[in-house]
């Protein structure tokens, strides 16, 4: 079991050493791998001083860079965010890519990707340490982390963030870098977030036959919180809520650090399935309805409003239909209403009532349905609002929606990368031996 997570300590810390390697040649093309859509952008980082991995603290070790190439391409292969068809998928990174770089004018080696879907889980770790000479060195941050209890994460399972979300020394807690301050026990809580080994491996496998090397990999869930929740946000807690096409992402971050992350198979293209089937049209037809006249709250107009189905199967009757705007309505809104209960039941199970704040910031491609933000609060009962990515320089307009919140996460996840553990050296053999109990929930203590 330990030896599995010495092997993955080992991968994710080499990943780091290529990502440094990638910023310090200046290049590095970021991958969203979704259901519905493969988003590739280029990175160029500025300046000699391409990349810091100094610091502990949700902003160690930052960077300025700019976007100098972009390309989506439908996605094939993917189903509830993880790969499915392996070919297929490697195609249509291989295009991604390929159009990113005619864009950019230039040939990347190294990809940081993101993944959806995974079935993550979260755990929160505590640990503590006495100090040998009375001030925290890096070594000290090394040991107090390996000190964390790892649970039995199950067989099957990797993971993919361990972040320390909080340090306290001996009575003042709430640290960020205690590096330097003088005390006699350094204790940490940290933030573990597993997920399926299969979707990791089979992503590495896919980039590999791609003939690009992996050089990090992240949550979408994360991500996507880390660009479209203001800094407040992050600060006093809150949730994001990325709907994308084949599930639905959810995290919740307080003082700046992803405590929490889960997902919910269910998304966009399920709504898209729907009314596919509901009015008997293909799918690409149900997509462009959904698009241009899909909502989930009807008012009196939408008996009136009537859309033309179109159709080209030489019936003529059946293709000269027409339905009600309030017929589609009352086709999508069960399964939004579906999706944003499970999301409800997910942030309950998480403590998220006993966070000081309570925003949620709904962001994806499925976040543009017109009053969703409305159905979302009387579901969540919380302050919702719709999150934009924040502005990145050198993204094309076409990408600064809501449906580009992972890519642009993983812009900012690359030039600002967190402090996981594998950052400090941590003692291994320290670190197999201890006694694997399940850690327990320490929002509710701790925050």
């Amino acid at each position: 079991m330990m030896e599995v997570r010495g092997g993955l300590y080992h991968a994710q810390r080499a990943m780091r050493h290529m990502r440094r390697a990638a910023m310090q040649r200046g290049l590095v093309a970021i991958l969203d791998i979704g259901t519905s859509k493969i988003a590739c952008l280029i990175l160029r980082f500025d300046g000699p001083d391409n990349f810091r991995g100094d610091g502990v603290g949700s902003m160690a070790g930052q960077s300025s860079f700019r976007v100098i190439g972009a390309a989506t391409t439908r996605s094939r292969g993917v189903r509830f965010g993880e790969i499915d068809a392996m070919v297929e998928t490697e195609r249509a990174i291989r295009t991604a890519v390929q159009a990113a770089q005619k864009m950019a004018g230039v040939r990347v080696d190294h990809v940081i990707a993101c993944l959806a879907g995974a079935r993550p889980r979260s755990y929160g770790l505590a640990g503590h340490v006495e100090l040998e000479e009375g001030e925290v060195r890096e070594a000290d941050i090394g040991r107090v982390l390996a000190s964390c209890e790892v649970p039995d994460v199950g067989e099957g399972r990797e993971v993919l963030h361990a972040q320390p979300v909080n340090f306290a020394l001996d009575h003042r807690t709430g640290l960020n870098d205690p590096r330097g301050q003088m005390g006699n026990v350094l204790a940490t809580d940290m933030h573990l977030l597993t997920v399926e080994e299969t979707a990791v491996r089979n992503i590495l496998h896919c980039i590999k036959r791609c003939d690009l090397e992996l050089a990090g990999v992240a949550s979408s869930a994360y991500v996507a919180g880390v660009s479209s929740l203001v800094e407040d946000e992050q600060e006093l807690g809150a949730a994001c809520i990325d709907l994308g096409g084949g599930s639905t992402g959810l995290s919740i971050f307080v003082k700046k650090h992803m405590i929490y992350a889960d997902a919910v198979r269910m998304g966009g293209e399920h709504v898209t399935s729907d009314i596919s089937m509901g009015l008997q049209v293909p799918m690409a037809t149900a997509e462009r309805i959904k698009t241009f006249y899909g909502g989930v709250v009807a008012t009196g107009m939408d008996d009136r409003e009537m859309i033309e189905i179109g159709g080209n199967t030489g019936d003529w009757e059946h293709d000269r239909r027409a339905v009600s705007r309030s017929e589609l309505i009352g086709i999508m809104r069960p399964r939004v209403e579906e999706i944003l209960e499970e999301v409800r039941a997910r942030l309950d199970a998480a403590g998220f009532e006993h966070l000081p704040s309570q925003s949620i910031v709904l962001t994806g491609g499925g976040s543009q349905i017109p009053g969703l933000d409305g159905l979302a609060s009387k579901i969540l009962g919380q302050q919702v609002r719709l999150g934009r990515p924040l502005r990145v320089q050198g993204l094309p307009q076409a990408a600064t929606g809501s449906a580009f919140a992972s890519a642009v996460g993983l812009c900012l996840f690359a030039a600002h990368p967190q402090d996981e553990w594998w950052d400090f050296e941590i003692p291994v053999e320290g670190y197999s031996s201890r006694s694997l109990r399940r850690a327990v929930r320490w929002l509710k203590e701790n925050w």
